[in-house]
């Protein structure tokens, strides 16, 4: 009786492991089905509804983790530029802004929404377009790239004592410079641009290689300059902020609005100087907004019109706006081209040692 019943216990202890495992499988399996069908949801790309392209319009996308947060969900976006241009409207997912550019570039997508620099690469090397651009919160579509310095400092009295013939960005050499981080616009590419065009730094190295740019930072400003790694103490805007209010540095790479976002008011950071006590020396040139560019090889001027309405309406709708906040992290939307929009910017880094190997 004993070995029977411990042949039923046993029994009943492997089917019930069997059932726990059928459990866990089933919950593994629908798991997996609602991850595909939130990933479907996301990104529905529905070619059949694209067989006529001239009523069509495809948005290649970066692919990021908060699209499965549905307010970040660029199927927003394509929903209503359908509702605005009457077209079929789908999103094309991408890894990174390079493969939003090829897809452009081969026609597999219409539109990208690019950062300034890769924007700048796409008309640069595969003549790419713009067909609008991202609004800053004053209504300008760029930010000047410029130096901040102490009011004490030799720099600050050359700028500001009149005279011609002391010039700031000369006195720049030999300064412990503080970069937002490594190849970052306004932090290195424009302001090495202009010192390298404008003759006051000699590129060190292979003029080919973008390497060859540190050796012509440390060269120009010194040794112990700050080029800081992505989430470090003296990384972005904020960081080379405080690493010229510290003494770290001399002079600070910035964008113009930095010492209003970082030390005004009652939020002033604590290391924040006194506002007098900063100077802002004229820009280097200006970074571009996020633009959107377009392949005009493959769409008509009756379509780059629709496309351009459809997004510059989106600044008169609430959904709209909403949209442009969630999902490009702007205020509006305005018209304009490559030319206008990127010239400047590549006048700034075009002189970089390698910048055009590299981003290709």
């Amino acid at each position: 009786m004993d070995e029977r019943k411990g042949i039923q216990d046993l029994s009943k202890s492997l089917k019930f492991l069997e059932e726990q495992a059928t459990f866990t499988k089933a919950i593994i399996i629908t798991g997996l089905i609602i991850s595909a069908s939130v990933l479907y949801l996301t990104f529905n790309v529905n070619y059949d509804e694209c067989e006529d392209e001239n009523n069509c319009l495809i948005v290649a996308f970066e692919v990021k983790d908060t699209y499965l947060i549905w307010d970040k969900n660029p199927q927003h976006l394509a929903d209503k530029l359908h509702i605005l241009t009457g077209m079929d409207v789908e999103i094309y997912p991408v890894s990174n802004s390079g493969a939003a550019i090829e897809a452009v570039d081969k026609g597999n997508a219409d539109l990208a929404f690019l950062d300034g620099a890769a924007a700048w690469l796409a008309w640069e090397v595969y003549d790419l377009e713009v067909l609008a651009a991202e609004q800053k919160a004053d209504g300008r579509v760029y930010y000047n790239a410029t130096a901040l310095v102490k009011s004490d400092s030799d720099m600050a009295e050359a700028y500001l004592d009149d005279d011609e013939s002391t010039d700031p960005f000369a006195l720049m050499e030999g300064k412990k410079s503080c970069h937002t981080g490594w190849l970052k616009s306004a932090g290195m590419l424009i302001p090495m641009g202009y010192l390298i065009g404008n003759g006051y730094a000699e590129v060190i190295g292979n003029p080919n290689e973008i390497e060859s740019l540190r050796n012509t930072v440390t060269n120009f400003f010194s040794e112990e300059s700050s080029i800081p790694e992505g989430g470090t103490q003296y990384s972005s805007y904020k960081g080379a902020l405080r690493c010229l209010s510290d003494g770290t540095g001399d002079v600070a790479l910035v964008k113009d609005s930095v010492i209003n976002s970082y030390c005004t008011g009652s939020s002033a950071e604590s290391w924040c100087l006194e506002e007098d006590e900063y100077v802002m020396l004229p820009a280097f040139g200006q970074a571009p907004s996020h633009p959107a560019v377009y392949n005009p090889e493959y769409m008509n001027s009756e379509k780059i019109t629709l496309i351009q309405d459809a997004l510059v309406a989106l600044n008169d709708d609430n959904d709209g706006t909403q949209i442009l906040k969630d999902l490009l992290n702007t205020d509006g939307m305005v018209i304009t081209d490559a030319q206008t929009h990127l010239g400047t910017y590549g006048e700034a880094v075009s002189n970089v040692p390698g910048i055009q190997a590299f981003f290709s």
